[in-house]
């Protein structure tokens, strides 16, 4: 099982979270994947997905702030 490297980005409190709880978050595994903290939207969003994507039965779409992800993309390695 691959395990937490680093966060990518701010932290939630660095984003102005005034608790720190509770909030999106990403990142980077051991084994070069990324994990997700959002809201779950699947039901929500499933029937809009475009005709060339797909979502697997342990699959969720999540949502994440737009703050929380323009903080991690210097983070985000080019390769």
């Amino acid at each position: 099982m691959s395990e937490i490297v680093r966060r990518i980005g701010a932290s939630p409190r660095e984003r102005g979270s005034a608790s720190g709880a509770n909030c999106p978050d990403i990142f980077e595994l051991s084994d070069g994947n990324f994990a997700v903290i959002g809201t779950d939207a699947t039901e929500k969003l499933d029937g809009e997905l475009p005709s060339d994507a797909s979502r697997g039965p342990k699959e969720r779409i999540v949502v994440i702030t737009r703050a929380t992800l323009v903080r991690a993309r210097m983070d985000i390695p080019d390769i």
